[in-house]
């Protein structure tokens, strides 16, 4: 597939790359790169030989947030919205693993994309902010709160104020630190490790991720015990007997 505003990579080991190419802009998520994201997902949801995808950005910005410059065209707002909102559910709803690999400031709607991506892994020279608070924008907070806990996310989501790659990995938002040379390799090897593990269980374990928010105990343990032995160990284990 041929993008303008994103570089797509399908590798032979089963990971997909989607690179935010628009550095002039310092990555900013136009209408068109959500509807080019949304259209590469949709399009690997289905795709057998990719079992997970890899988000980095071109340059030396992960992602300066949404394009601003398309807030100030009335007769485009109808599709700002349509393409935001179906964007973020397919990021969310996406049936794959997916890492976030942040070189440079995250901020705004690219802190919300990192925060959508299961695993996060940043460079040094990583930061992350909600600024988009001081200009009328709320900040998506429960995606947030689910990685770093209710009071850090409310901290982030009121203040707006920046943290940077140490700050987000003591807080939990990032699982490692690494140098940004070495990212890339980082975030190939981890997918690696998790393409480990069989497509089918990842997809199980994936949609569990995307819908257990609120769950009590009692209903989780049904879905990730009871209903993974019936529709995912047993069918697997009687397949290696055969």
């Amino acid at each position: 597939m041929e993008f303008q505003t994103i570089q797509v990579q399908e590798r032979a080991d089963g990971i997909g790359v989607v690179t935010l190419n628009r550095p002039e802009k310092r990555n900013a998520i136009s209408i068109m790169m959500r509807q080019e994201i949304s259209a590469c997902l949709e399009n690997w949801k289905e795709v057998a030989a990719i079992g997970a995808v890899i988000f980095t950005g071109a340059g030396e910005t992960f992602s300066a947030g949404f394009d601003l410059d398309e807030f100030r065209q009335p007769e485009r707002f109808a599709e700002l919205v349509e393409s935001s909102s179906r964007y973020h559910r397919d990021l969310w709803h996406f049936p794959k693993p997916v890492i976030a690999a942040i070189d440079g400031p995250a901020v705004g709607g690219g802190f919300d994309l990192a925060a959508f991506c299961d695993i996060r892994l940043c460079s040094e020279t990583a930061s992350f902010g909600h600024p988009e608070v001081k200009f009328g924008a709320p900040p998506l907070f429960t995606p947030l709160r689910w990685i770093i806990g209710e009071g850090l996310a409310r901290d982030l989501c009121l203040t707006g104020r920046r943290i940077n790659a140490q700050e987000a990995h003591r807080i939990g938002l990032v699982s490692e630190v690494v140098e940004a040379e070495k990212l890339m390799e980082r975030a190939l090897q981890l997918a690696a490790v998790i393409l480990e593990a069989p497509l089918a269980t990842l997809q199980y374990t994936k949609k569990f991720f995307t819908e257990s928010g609120g769950r009590g105990f009692e209903e989780s343990f049904r879905v990730e015990h009871d209903r993974a032995f019936q529709e995912i160990i047993l069918p697997s284990l009687a397949g290696k007997r055969k």
